[in-house]
């Protein structure tokens, strides 16, 4: 039997203008879906685990729609809870060059936004399941999702599920007063820890020394005191840091670190040419999650981690559609790119 993981979060409608045009400039807007947790579990389904996802959608066209862009992929939509209004948007306008991409929230009172504890049977849900993921945006979308998260973390520890956790720090969600309070609850229960080169800083004030994330400059050993203290203060089993150095919109350097058991693993670093760089962490998470349920060992996961996310900075859409086969042919050294026939 394939290995059950289950993701919990919120998808929302994505509205975006062709190519690199700015929002002012166009009069019709291209309609996907994403979301941090639902892009981990279009990966894990790719992969060819058993990837339940969880949420609270509306019953109407656009919830369904949503709805079928996971199951266009594999993944199980049958605990989703349908009811509320609402179906949260974001407007992403591409960056290029010189000037950063931007992001535009449209989620406040959406059906997961509105939803309370009765929604969801986490029983049931965990049921047979080895692994529970979420993000940090969940908890910062409302109060009640907060203490959803809470709960189904609790319940995941008691069935004895590993239990992630993308901190994902959103400014324009949460201020990182109130992250660091409900962030720092709900991690007791985490058991592996994701996040990028500023969220431990933004959330819990632990900050990599020598860094500065705005000129690119990155430094490897601060990272590895960051992911110490974060270990020291959760009791995290493992700590996994991307690095991203940004040269531009259009092209990183891209790598991250793997601490477990008082040891970092760093990554071999990889050029970026970006196509779309939305969902570039969370298919870090999918590639992570995967290769720690099937055992890897560390720099094997690691590796395959970062391989899978910088192949999804080349996908447009917030999906990682990319094979295991595929991955491992990039963590294995080939990269060049060359068609495949």
């Amino acid at each position: 039997m394939s290995k059950k993981v289950v993701t919990f979060g919120e998808i929302m409608l994505r509205l975006q203008p062709d190519n690199y045009l700015r929002f002012v400039q166009v009069d019709h807007l291209e309609a996907t879906f994403g979301g941090g947790e639902a892009n981990v579990s279009v990966s894990l389904a790719n992969y060819g685990l058993d990837s339940v996802y969880v949420t609270k959608l509306p019953k109407h066209e656009i919830g369904q729609a949503a709805v079928n862009s996971l199951r266009k992929y594999g993944v199980d939509t049958s605990k989703i809870t349908r009811g509320g209004d609402r179906v949260g948007i974001y407007y992403n306008e591409k960056g290029a060059s010189q000037r950063g991409s931007k992001c535009i929230y449209d989620r406040a009172h959406s059906a997961i936004a509105e939803a309370v504890p009765a929604d969801f049977n986490w029983d049931e849900i965990f049921e047979g399941a080895e692994w529970f993921h979420f993000t940090g945006i969940t908890p910062a979308v409302s109060d009640s999702l907060a203490e959803i998260t809470l709960e189904a973390a609790k319940k995941a520890k008691e069935h004895g599920l590993t239990v992630s956790c993308d901190l994902n720090y959103r400014g324009k969600l949460w201020s990182k007063e109130k992250a660091g309070k409900v962030m720092g609850e709900i991690c007791k229960y985490v058991d592996v820890c994701i996040a990028n080169e500023e969220d431990a800083a933004d959330v819990f004030g632990i900050a990599a020394s020598s860094t500065d994330v705005t000129t690119g400059k990155l430094n490897r050993e601060g990272y590895i005191e960051v992911a110490q203290k974060l270990t020291e203060r959760f009791g995290f089993k493992k700590v996994a840091i991307t690095l991203r150095e940004s040269i531009s919109a259009n092209d990183n350097n891209w790598s991250a670190m793997l601490y477990t058991d008082g040891q970092a693993y760093f990554s071999k670093k990889y050029a970026l040419r970006i196509v779309d760089r939305v969902g570039g962490g969370d298919s870090f998470g999918g590639g992570l999650i995967y290769s720690c349920v099937n055992e890897f060992d560390p720099q094997a996961t690691i590796e395959f981690a970062v391989a899978a996310s910088a192949l999804k900075h080349t996908i447009e859409g917030d999906f990682n559609l990319v094979t295991v086969d595929e991955v491992n042919k990039l963590a294995g050294g080939d990269g060049s790119g060359r068609i495949q026939r």
